[in-house]
């Protein structure tokens, strides 16, 4: 390997273990924030009312900022802003680790939000700068098997940190991983340069979604994991009712769901997307979408563990292949230059669809049950998925295919 792909290639790597320290992270925080919420809501508000409020505050920035977030990557050398945004996480964190009522945290939660939003545009802004000449899918895996082992680690950290020293030392330790992210960014060798405006040109906040919809392949699959999501995410509450008051499997059971969904994931993200075509970029994700219904929309069919085990890691692995397609055909078919306004709109557009369902989930699996719940939510997801095909199969030969950027096209390239 030349000297050049060599600095790549660690840039990669140190960028995905970044990304993956930062998720484990936000994963800390969510649950030392949760549980702090909940410790410091007065007569005035119930534990359960402060810790949705701050849920809100902590998430609800990814999709609000959405537009001014992806103008700002757009604008500023994206290494540098990581760099900058990861320090000021730091900060806040160590504040949070100090405050001592709920209104002041709930408004450091919403600031330490906003340099979430932030932090995950511009780290996926720079994977295709990282990745090079290398394939990008086999960029995006590395990533997204970072991010799944850090969103996975982090709140049993967060847990195992408030019991041993409180939120204080969980904010803490959160506080530190902001550092080293911060350090790990000084170290990259590459640049994301921002582009010149060019005469009279016009860059609006909106431009985010005008660009995830004015591709028509990237326009249909944001629908369709958009409405895939919005079931999906449903369910989330239905799979510890389903595995303890269904199943009768206590204590480590809904971990052990939870982990098989994981390690699907891992295998999903790192083995089958890697060899996706370029041209098969949009059916692997729909196919993805569908995999991962059908893993929910299964399991409720047959009360064994086992088999919901079996039907969860087959789902996870639709979820890892969905994942990596969907930010890989991000990647090829919107120009480099527009990565920021484009991933910053994407992660408002999912995380819109998460909140949203997280709202109604638990609702809907008290009105109608969880294996109702799960069957609903996983069938109609799966339905959304068999949608994006049969429309892509309509489209054949009519929707224009870009030659791919660098990196993008190789199948199953080390």
């Amino acid at each position: 390997m030349e000297a050049g792909g060599i600095a790549r290639e660690r840039d990669l790597r140190v960028l995905s273990a970044a990304i993956g320290l930062s998720a484990l992270g936000d994963g800390v925080a969510l649950v030392a924030l949760a549980l702090q919420a909940k410790n410091l809501a007065g007569e005035g508000m119930g534990g359960g009312l402060a810790i949705s409020a701050m849920f809100i505050c902590l998430w609800a920035p990814v999709v609000l900022l959405s537009g001014h977030v992806g103008l700002l990557v757009d604008r500023v050398e994206t290494r540098k802003l990581l760099v900058v945004v990861s320090l000021g996480q730091a900060a806040v964190a160590v504040a949070l680790a100090l405050v001592g009522s709920l209104v002041p945290l709930l408004a450091l939660a919403a600031v330490l939000g906003a340099g979430i939003a932030v932090a995950q545009a511009a780290e996926f802004a720079l994977v295709p700068v990282v990745a090079g000449d290398r394939a990008l899918q086999r960029a995006n895996g590395l990533v997204e098997t970072a991010r799944s082992l850090g969103f996975t680690l982090g709140p049993v950290c967060g847990s195992l940190l408030v019991a041993a020293g409180g939120t204080s030392l969980a904010m803490t330790v959160d506080a530190a991983s902001f550092v080293v992210v911060a350090a790990a960014g000084v170290s990259l060798a590459v640049r994301r340069q921002p582009e010149p405006h060019l005469p009279g040109e016009r860059r609006r906040a909106r431009d985010g979604l005008a660009f995830l919809l004015g591709d028509r392949l990237v326009a249909l699959m944001v629908v369709v994991v958009f409405v895939s999501l919005l079931f999906m995410s449903a369910s989330i509450p239905a799979d510890l009712v389903y595995v303890e008051d269904v199943l009768g499997i206590q204590d480590i059971g809904i971990g052990v769901v939870l982990s098989a969904w994981t390690l699907g994931m891992l295998v999903g993200a790192n083995v089958v997307a890697r060899r996706v075509a370029f041209a098969g970029l949009a059916a692997a994700a729909f196919a993805g979408v569908i995999v991962q219904g059908l893993g929910k929309f299964l399991a409720p069919f047959w009360l064994v563990f086992g088999f919901m085990i079996a039907c969860y890691f087959v789902g996870g692995i639709g979820h890892g292949v969905k994942n990596v397609a969907s930010r890989t055909l991000i990647h090829a078919r919107i120009p480099s230059e527009r990565h920021g306004r484009a991933f910053a709109a994407w992660n408002g557009v999912r995380n819109a669809a998460e909140l949203g369902a997280l709202a109604v989930g638990g609702a809907v699996v008290g009105a109608i049950g969880a294996r109702p719940t799960l069957w609903l939510a996983g069938g109609l997801s799966a339905i959304a998925g068999l949608g994006g095909l049969a429309v892509l199969a309509a489209w054949r030969g009519r929707v224009p295919r870009p030659e791919p950027e660098a990196g993008v096209g190789t199948i199953g390239s080390p």
